[in-house]
């Protein structure tokens, strides 16, 4: 990396310098932004250069990664199917099994325990719950 002084300035006045990137500087740079899980920002905060001066560089072919070398991703996102339908109330269900309990809550919540269980620490829960 080499500088270039981009102007005289008067005594006590601090010199700017323009920073030069050489083409295989700004391959480098554009390349390590294909890592997995790195952001065009981190590495700019790297080089203590603006994230949009590589952005610039990357639209460029002449420093843009070659595809061919850039590793796929471990595992794309995806979109997947959601439905969303309406929650229907039935009716009250035929008397709860043995050792199995639900309770509505609050704001149209409904806790199931099914199994063994300790009460106290049930009392406890629900207690905090309602709290």
């Amino acid at each position: 990396m080499s500088t270039n002084d981009s102007g005289h300035y008067g005594d006590g006045v601090a010199r700017r310098t323009k920073r030069l990137w050489t083409d295989e500087e700004k391959r480098s740079i554009c390349f390590q932004t294909t890592a997995p899980g790195v952001s065009v920002v981190q590495v700019a905060r790297r080089y203590a250069v603006n994230a949009n001066l590589i952005f610039k560089w990357l639209r460029d072919p002449r420093y843009a990664p070659d595809p061919a070398l850039v590793a796929p991703p471990a595992e794309e996102a995806r979109f997947l199917p959601v439905e969303i339908v309406a929650e229907t109330r039935s009716a009250p269900a035929a008397p709860a099994a043995e050792n199995h309990i639900e309770i509505d809550l609050a704001g149209g919540h409904r806790m199931r325990i099914s199994g063994s269980y300790d009460p106290e620490a049930l009392a406890r829960l629900i207690r905090g719950l309602t709290a």
